[in-house]
């Protein structure tokens, strides 16, 4: 069954534009839990601009459910994640100018050295996932690395203008479901997904998580987070 993990990234974000201690991510993960959501996802980034280390801390202490930890493929931020040892390991590609993350990790040509963290990662009992884009060279070589997971980037799906390319965009993901499952590894996705897109890419055959942040904490703006994502579940439920 698919699920809902509510990334909070969004919060941090709102904290950092005053440099303050609100609102708490933490406590919207909290919030996140009572409402439903089987999963937290927080995106620590090696210039530590929205999310901190104390947010991981005391989500691993206070949390209930699964801690899904966003990082760039990076050694530096290997000492962090082994620290804490969340739940999950999402490896995901990192630019200093984005505004969020661009498009999915390039496994294909940084194989070495993404297996290399991967591996590091299990050994220390944490499961990881890569987030990559729908493409069948760069799903083989998520298989090579020894990773459990994928989590495929829907951006280009949330962002189709017509419907030809909605439905092209959504093939694609269903096809890279596919290609994933019948290597060996398991599905999530997330990016860019949002009430009136969620459902087609909830109901791809073998899909379990969908890691969801922006849509749901803009809805809270106007209906409180703990309605926001209730009705994120309905639809995927």
């Amino acid at each position: 069954m698919t699920v809902l993990c509510v990334n909070i990234d969004h919060v941090a974000t709102l904290r950092e534009a005053r440099k303050i201690s609100e609102p708490d991510p933490v406590a919207a993960a909290l919030i996140c839990e009572l409402a439903g959501a089987a999963g937290i996802t927080l995106h620590v980034r090696e210039d530590r601009r929205h999310a901190k280390e104390r947010d991981l801390e005391l989500l691993m202490r206070l949390a209930k459910t699964r801690i899904n930890l966003e990082m760039a493929a990076a050694e530096s931020m290997l000492p962090i994640a082994l620290k804490y040892r969340p739940h999950q390991v999402t490896l995901v590609p990192e630019r200093r100018e984005e505004v969020t993350t661009e498009g999915g990790l390039d496994v294909a040509g940084n194989l070495a050295r993404i297996e290399s963290v991967t591996n590091a990662l299990q050994d220390a009992g944490i499961r990881v996932s890569l987030f990559i884009t729908p493409d069948e060279n760069q799903i083989a070589a998520a298989a090579e690395t020894g990773a459990e997971f994928i989590e495929l980037h829907t951006g280009c799906y949330c962002n189709a203008k017509d419907e030809e390319t909605l439905r092209h965009e959504l093939e694609s993901l269903v096809r890279g479901a596919r290609i994933a499952q019948d290597l060996g590894l398991r599905v999530n996705a997330g990016h860019g997904l949002n009430y009136r897109n969620v459902r087609p890419v909830a109901l791809i055959e073998g899909m379990e998580d969908l890691n969801i942040g922006h849509s749901i904490i803009a809805h809270a703006v106007f209906v409180g987070l703990e309605r926001a994502v209730k009705e994120m579940l309905i639809l995927i439920r």
